[in-house]
């Protein structure tokens, strides 16, 4: 049932914003409906403009990983706040955030503060292209890496939602060096590197894709990238910006290295967690490459509020609490057991189902087996998926409102919110037509 304050803002909204929102994923588009407008959030849950309660699965879409409201955060933000709230000049927190993130992650020896991810991946790329002198990019069809020209080629998240491949507005020689590759495809990898391998400046690559749901790049497929890199002088960047302090303290990068020895990236984007809910995101890698940067490089990149005294001191609060004993490790089993449950019920209602997660990210698709690229994302049933998303919506559990993004759980989301959601998926399945099933 359409929350009546949420239409009535909707319609105000579509009078002034384009689509009434400000992030194309937000307007409904893709499973149809009114978008409920959020009125608060605190712990696991969000309250709409009516006042409903919702268990909340996209945590501002990664970033909440303790949850709304945390008390930690909330103090340290409140405090920040009384000595102002920018200046324009350097700050102590912002020295302590880059301490805390090089401590983190084994692979950043250097780093740079800026204030969104897609500026991160933006700028990390103009970063790779000044230190090697080469033009050519390569990217992997389905990954999101935000909406700076170079990058937005075939992207997934909000555009394979509307059923573009590519953006109007991007000129065909903006991304004439951008090479989009399949996901986890060997030999495809290999034959644009043996052809334009000395032209390529770096491989940009979601190690896990949270943008077409919940994908991972295989152990031989990421040791091949690095291998090739490295072979061809070509630079490999990971965009942690949703993975990062996400699915491990040290990242996707942390996981994979625990298959590949020695395993690092040159490169890394960093987001949504590292601000803790506030417009921050980072990039860093070897001194060699930051080095490169403006003031010390010729590579310029700049920001008015980079580093922002509010959004480090929320960042830093985050980062402090997730270093606590345990967290990952209950964070994990907790979404582990949504993914778990999910899979039983749609099991017991005979419907083709699988789910995959790691630390405190998670995905699903109405197939019987994983998906390992975004053609094979592009096979789930997506009418039955919109039916499912109103279903929960209207049992009070709020998935990403397209079947491209992956979920979120965070600490602050209790047995209960688990139990209660596999609960009302399981009566979603075991209501669908039994010509739908297995």
């Amino acid at each position: 049932m359409t929350s009546s304050r949420s239409a009535a803002l909707f319609e105000r909204a579509q009078k002034l914003i384009p689509g009434g929102v400000n992030s194309p994923v937000r307007a409904f588009r893709a499973v149809g409906g009114t978008p409920r407008f959020v009125q608060r959030a605190q712990g696991a849950y969000f309250w709409d403009a009516d006042g409903r309660r919702y268990i909340d699965y996209i945590g501002s879409w990664g970033p909440m990983i303790l949850g709304h409201g945390h008390p930690a955060v909330l103090e340290a933000v409140q405090k920040a706040m009384l000595d102002g709230f920018s200046y324009g000049a350097p700050t102590e927190r912002e020295v302590e955030m880059a301490e805390e993130i090089v401590k983190l992650v084994p692979s950043i020896e250097m780093v740079r503060l800026v204030s969104s991810g897609t500026e991160a991946t933006m700028s990390v790329i103009r970063l790779a292209r000044g230190a090697t002198g080469r033009s050519k990019i390569i990217k992997f069809e389905g990954c999101y890496h935000g909406h700076s020209d170079a990058l937005l080629v075939k992207a997934g998240s909000g555009l394979a939602t509307f059923g573009s491949p590519t953006s109007a507005g991007v000129p065909p020689e903006v991304v004439q060096h951008t090479l989009v590759l399949e996901y986890n495809h060997l030999a495809q990898l290999e034959e644009a590197f043996s052809l334009h391998g000395r032209e390529i400046a770096c491989l940009m690559i979601e190690p896990i894709c949270g943008n077409m749901n919940f994908v991972r790049a295989s152990v031989p497929f990421i040791q091949r990238c690095r291998e090739l890199c490295t072979q061809y002088g070509a630079l490999l960047v990971f965009d942690e910006v949703m993975t990062g302090f996400r699915v491990a303290l040290g990242g996707a990068q942390s996981i994979y290295a625990l298959s590949i020895p020695g395993f690092k990236p040159d490169l890394t984007a960093l987001g949504k967690v590292i601000g803790g809910g506030m417009p921050m995101a980072a990039f860093g890698g070897t001194r060699a490459v930051m080095e490169q940067l403006a003031p010390l490089g010729g590579v310029y990149q700049a920001g008015t509020l980079s580093g922002n005294p509010i959004a480090t001191a929320c960042g830093l609060a985050t980062l402090r609490e997730i270093q606590k004993p345990g967290f990952y490790a209950a964070l994990a089993e907790r979404t582990r057991s949504l993914a778990t449950g999910l899979t039983q019920a749609a099991s017991q209602a005979g419907v083709p189902f699988c789910a995959d997660s790691e630390g405190g990210m998670f995905g699903f698709f109405l197939l019987d087996a994983l998906p390992q690229n975004y053609a094979q994302v592009m096979k789930t049933d997506s009418p039955a998926f919109n039916r499912f998303f109103h279903a929960m919506l209207d049992s009070g559990v709020y998935y990403a409102p397209a079947l491209y993004e992956a979920g979120f759980v965070s600490a602050a989301h209790t047995a209960g919110d688990i139990a209660a959601t596999v609960a009302a998926a399981a009566q979603f399945f075991a209501q669908l037509p039994a010509q739908t099933r297995a």
